[in-house]
């Protein structure tokens, strides 16, 4: 992770271990990751760029989210799963390849360390 990236508050990192961000993505508001996670560069093709992570996106344990993606809001990624495709809001990614099933409030006591306007 480098001191340009752009993430927004409420950042909680569980187990800080072997996490690569690259520093042109994009991490939202209240957002968790945890160890092993990649959010990495697609180098060539239709997807080159760096993912684009919304607000309350809980990303699970060894998970690689690369390219040039949007990760919705609210968007839970399970642990060892692979995305390289766009997340609408409200769904939860299972598996590699990732396969997405929408659920409202799908992050719903899952995110930590959630900042709001009273944490001033």
């Amino acid at each position: 992770m480098s001191v340009n990236s752009k993430i927004g508050k409420g950042l909680y990192i569980g187990h800080p271990f072997a996490i690569t961000i690259n520093p042109e993505s994009i991490i939202g508001e209240n957002c968790n990751i945890h160890k092993g996670v990649t959010i990495g560069q697609e180098n060539r093709g239709k997807k080159k760029g760096t993912p684009s992570i919304g607000n309350e996106v809980w990303i699970g344990i060894n998970s690689t989210i690369v390219g040039n993606v949007r990760i919705g809001n609210d968007v839970l990624i399970s642990a060892n799963s692979f995305v390289n495709f766009d997340v609408p809001d409200h769904s939860i990614v299972i598996g590699n390849p990732g396969k997405i099933i929408p659920k409202e409030n799908a992050t719903k006591d899952y995110i930590n360390n959630k900042y709001n306007d009273t944490c001033k």
